[in-house]
């Protein structure tokens, strides 16, 4: 399976929860430290050929996926302002993730996301992702 429909798979099972669908199944939502351990640092079982953070954002990446940020308004009294504190710093371990063709509603999407183009400077034949051929 190519890279989008591995990660349409692991956002449709279960068996993960360090990665869902958000924003009404236009976004994909990742808990940065749980994926770390629940994806990437699978030694059997392997879903992508990386074991690091960075190289699966590259993926991403490369497939059209845009990273946003999300705003979360805060409250002038202080209480509430600590409270709302605590919280976004536990938020700032999610990374969200938008792309137009992957979409849940609209599964037939799928088919059009496509991995853009070789960066300059890169042979297509010899490309690599943390030293393993793709």
């Amino acid at each position: 399976l190519c890279f989008p429909q591995k990660l349409w798979n692991m956002l449709e099972s279960d068996q993960f929860q360090s990665i869902w669908w958000s924003g009404g199944g236009k976004c994909v939502a990742i808990n940065k430290d749980l994926f770390k351990v629940e994806v990437l640092d699978r030694e059997r079982q392997q879903v992508f050929h990386t074991q690091k953070m960075k190289s699966f954002m590259r993926q991403l990446n490369a497939y059209g996926f845009t990273k946003i940020q999300r705003d979360i308004q805060r409250s002038a009294s202080l209480p509430e302002f600590l409270s709302e504190e605590a919280a976004a710093s536990a938020h700032s371990q999610i990374l969200y993730y938008y792309n137009p063709s992957f979409n849940r509603a609209h599964p037939q999407l799928l088919e059009t996301c496509k991995r853009r183009g070789v960066l300059k400077g890169r042979d297509p034949d010899t490309e690599e992702m943390d030293g393993r051929p793709l």
